[in-house]
């Protein structure tokens, strides 16, 4: 069972905590484009758990934000996460840089 998918949204900021799956994520997505208003960063280290459903919204989130002419940084990519992302070699989509901390607002 996935713990529940919660959130906070201090534009710029948006920091997701719990798990990010197919059983968490549609609410996220449902509210996508209010979260990603005003928001140029998203911080995933309060994740506990992301499955390749989960994988497959952050690349939508930074596209989606992209085709706004915004940019969207991943930060607080776990080691975890970023060997997801290199198994599906998204490395380009989603830069994973473990070493960076993300700042706090």
């Amino acid at each position: 069972m996935s713990d529940a998918l919660r959130w906070e949204c201090q534009p710029p900021l948006l920091t997701l905590h719990g798990d990010l799956d197919r059983e968490t994520l549609l609410p996220v997505w449902d509210a996508r484009k209010t979260l990603l208003a005003g928001v140029t960063r998203l911080d995933v280290s309060g994740l506990a758990r992301v499955d390749s459903s989960g994988l497959a919204l952050l690349v939508h989130l930074r596209q989606e934000a992209s085709q706004q002419g915004a940019s969207l940084t991943v930060e607080g990519i776990t080691d975890r996460l970023s060997t997801l992302i290199a198994l599906y070699n998204l490395q380009d989509i989603i830069p994973a840089n473990t070493d960076a901390v993300p700042v706090s607002q």
